[in-house]
Order: structure tokens, then sequence, then C-alpha cells
């Protein structure tokens, strides 16, 4: 039976890895609303130490003794094992535990309109897009985001409003624990099929997070999503709205246009009757998707559209997502989070808008399940750029039991004809392109890993 905290009575809670992005921006919620909050990480980063500033007591690394006298709750992520020192020494205790998952859709109860943005892409930038629209229409929100975004030098925020937004993902069903009254659903592809069986589980999945909307909820969805009645069909609230490519949709774009970075323009949609012109701050044809939704729900929320408009187009996008760097030796260097085919897809053929002379993508991929399940859609999306190189895959929550290597990739890639190398280190990458890569060339580190350092090597930063 799930723990539920009572929040006009604030208790003592412990995060198991704090300094992860969602599960500190929960903490400082917590905080916020009086809890004693205490927590450990492997390691001191920028997150953490702004916990610490803000009340929270860390430590490092996770052990067993972190489970003190006191501590009334204990809260963990996914990626905690069971015999984490920690996990085992809260249930030898009888401390009470729930997931990252349960404490926001507790968080979510105390709001009057809680809203969860899903998807197998696009969640951080969508998100990112509704909270600027938001702040800048004077709502107050509470936000919980998957990035860090500029505007609030962080991924969280506490308001005093009604609003609360949050980012609602799919992996290991977490999703399902939350408590929203709109919701949004992107898309639903295959990822993280390391938990999933297969495509069907995921779409059965995003069809139990569309039942959990009240009667008096919306659903935002996008209309080019396969089979798509059968992720709407029996659900309880009443209201569904659809965007997408298909003219048909109740939010959609035509005369789609591109500046020279690459940036979208088009002309709204609605119910298929032409309407204003939208320009956004941030690159590709996905983002006129994301967009759509955000307009879609603002309008929902009653917000006025010149604030809508005005906010797409200043919008920058947050860290890691078709982010601008710098440029060194007139070389280019830009970053992006992608880590699935599509998302690959969606970032290289934005950047083939970009001005360049050779496009280098240099690639990190995420986890050995997914490099496997995806080997031969991996290489057609990178086959997008001109010269790719590989980094050695990033284990993150996995062990490589599956004997999957960075060199399949290559030979995959090399197959079908492209110009392709793989380094052992960082380090070689770095010394190739600062051998090759020449005035004019656009270079775009790319995965959900730590690939950025190359570029930040790179440039001195």
């Amino acid at each position: 039976m799930t723990y539920h905290i009572n929040f006009e009575k604030p208790i003592h809670v412990h995060f198991i890895g704090i300094g992860g992005i969602s599960m500190s921006g929960l903490a400082q919620i917590l905080l916020d609303a009086g809890f004693t909050v205490s927590g450990s990480d492997a390691k001191r980063t920028e997150l953490t130490d702004h916990l610490t500033a803000l009340g929270a007591q860390i430590q490092y690394p996770q052990k067993a003794e972190n489970i003190t006298q006191g501590i009334d709750l204990v809260v963990y992520t996914a990626a905690i094992a069971e015999d984490n020192p920690e996990f085992t020494a809260a249930k030898q205790q009888a401390v009470p535990i729930i997931t990252r998952a349960d404490l926001l859709g507790q968080i979510m109860k105390n709001y009057k309109m809680p809203i969860a943005i899903s998807g197998t892409h696009g969640k951080t930038t969508t998100t990112s897009m509704i909270s600027e629209v938001l702040l800048y229409a004077d709502k107050d929100p509470t936000l919980s985001i998957g990035g860090i975004l500029k505007t609030i030098h962080g991924n969280i925020r506490v308001g005093k409003s009604d609003y609360f937004v949050t980012e609602a993902c799919e992996y290991t069903n977490s999703f399902l624990s939350f408590f929203p009254r709109i919701s949004i659903i992107l898309n639903i592809e295959e990822d993280h099929m390391d938990f999933f069986h297969d495509i069907n589980e995921i779409r059965a999945s995003f069809q139990q997070f569309a039942q959990l909307l009240p009667a008096d909820g919306a659903l935002i969805i996008n209309s080019g999503i396969e089979r798509l009645s059968e992720i709407t069909d029996g659900i309880t609230c009443r209201r569904i709205v659809t965007f997408g490519a298909d003219p048909a949709s109740n939010y959609s774009y035509t005369e789609a246009a591109y500046d020279e970075k690459g940036r979208a323009s088009y002309t709204l949609l609605r119910n298929g009757v032409p309407s204003e012109r939208v320009t956004l701050g941030v690159a590709g044809e996905h983002n006129i998707l994301n967009s759509l939704s955000v307009i879609a729900l603002t309008e929902l929320l009653g917000i006025a559209s010149d604030i809508v408009l005005h906010e797409l187009s200043v919008f920058s996008g947050t860290d890691r997502r078709f982010e601008w760097k710098g440029e060194i030796g007139g070389v280019t260097i830009l970053d992006d989070y992608a880590h699935h085919p599509t998302e690959i897809t969606a970032t290289l053929q934005a950047a083939s808008h970009y001005p360049h002379q050779t496009l280098w993508c240099v690639f990190q991929p995420h986890t050995y399940t997914r490099t496997k399940v995806f080997l031969k859609e991996f290489a057609k999306a990178l086959s997008l750029a001109d010269k790719i190189i590989l980094a050695d895959i990033y284990a993150a929550r996995e062990q490589n039991t599956i004997g999957i290597s960075s060199l399949d990739l290559l030979h995959e890639l090399e197959q079908i004809g492209k110009e392709c190398y793989y380094f052992n280190t960082f380090d070689k990458i770095e010394n190739f392109l600062l051998e090759n890569c020449i005035n004019g060339d656009l270079l775009i580190t790319m995965g959900a890993g730590d690939v950025v350092k190359i570029g930040e090597n790179l440039l001195g930063i």
C-alpha cells in the first residue's frame, strides 16, 4: 500500500539519488513546503549544491548509514536497484518507501490545474515552451522540467498559483502514478525496450495514461499517432483536441518555411482554416508539431494569442536541445540530447537548414539495449550527416550482457557507404576533430550521455 503524504503536516523525506534532474526538483518543492529534506548521491553537482544552499542535508556517496533515525519517508527512482544499500536499510528499518513518480503524483493533487506533457520525444522542449508562455502571462506556475530552462536558471520553479506543469515519462509506467487534469501526448514510438516488451505494450501504457484524466479534463493528442482511436476510445475525459500535420486536425499548419538557422515559421490552421503566421525561435519540423500542442493547450487555458505567439518566437530552446555552444576556427559547434533514431533524424534534418560546408556528427549511443534494438535505424538516421564519429556506448543503468558495441554501428554505417570513424576515448575524438574540421563546417555532438563534453573541451568552456 502506497504511503500518502499529508502536505499540511511536513515530515522528513530522504531522497536516494537526490541529484537527478527530477529528484532535485521534487526535493526543492518539498523544501519550499516546509519539509525536512535529506538525500544522497554519488557526487556533488551544481544541483546538489543548490539544494544544500536551500537547507537540504546531502551525503556522498550512498550508504546504509545515511538512513538515520527520524526519517519518515524514503523516495527512490527507477535507476535505484533493490540491492542499493540505502534502499535495503530503509526496508530493514521499516521506513515507508515510495517511487519518484508516486511523490510527483501526490504533489500534483495539491493543484487545481495539473498539466502533464508526455510522448516518446519532445517532452522537455514542449514543457519548456509551455512554461515560458505561462511565465510571460503572469500565471505564476509551479514547473518541473526534464532539462535546464535558462529563464528560471534550473529545472524547477515553485509558484503560488493553481498551475502545475510537469513532464510525464512512460519509462517503468511512471506516468501512471500521476493525476493530471490536462494531458498532452506528443507521439508514441518504440523506446525503453529494456522495460517494454513491444510497441503494443507501449501503446497500452499511453492508453492507460489517457484514462487518468477526469471527465472535466482534456486530452491534447497528435493526430498522426497510428490507430489513434485505440488510445482515445473509452477514456473518461470528454474533451479531446487533436494537433498534427493532417489539416483535419483541430490545430495544423501549412506553408512551413525555415530561416538561415533552421528556425521554423508556418501558417496556423484552426480546424482547417488558415489563421495567423507563427514564427518559432527553434529549428525543425518537429518543433512545429510541439508548438501546435502548446497553442492548443494555451487556448484551452484562455491565454491571449499575442502572448503565446510572442513567447514561441523568442523561445530559443533548453540546454542540450539543438543548443549553440560556440565557434572555433570557423567551425560552429552545436549540442543535442537526441538518443533515439527519430530524434536524430529530426535534429539532422533541422541542421540541414543551418549554413555549413560539411556536417559532422559525433554520436554517443545511449544504453546497450537501445543500441541493439535500433541498430539499423540508428545507421539510417545518422546517415543524414556527412561524416560521423562514434564514441563508446554510454551504459547509464545497464551492463553489457548482450555483446553490443559502437563497432557494430560503425559496420552498419560503412555498409551503407557513409564515412564513419570510431574512437574509444573523448581525447582521441577531440584530436581527430581538431585535425579534420575546417572553416565553415558544422559539428553536432549528440547523445543522452556526457558527449557534450567534447564540444565544450574544444571550445575551452
